[in-house]
């Protein structure tokens, strides 16, 4: 599967090519997620997996188990 080409980032990153930042592109069903510095790996999942990690990240679920 090839990643789409509409690269979007953060507007904490700055403007311009060269800041280091996550970039976030999507399809239909799946979620492309990149470094700027390393564009060639793509990591793709689906919208519920990444909201299941951003909610525990959030949550401090992760540092800190019960």
């Amino acid at each position: 599967m090839n990643a789409p080409d509409n690269w979007q980032k953060s507007s904490f990153s700055g403007s311009g090519d060269g800041n280091a930042c996550l970039e976030l592109a999507s399809t239909l069903t799946t979620l492309h997620l990149r470094e700027s510095d390393t564009p060639t790996t793509v990591l793709t999942t689906t919208r519920g997996p990444l909201a299941h990690l951003l909610v525990g990240i959030r949550t401090d679920a992760i540092a800190n188990p019960k």
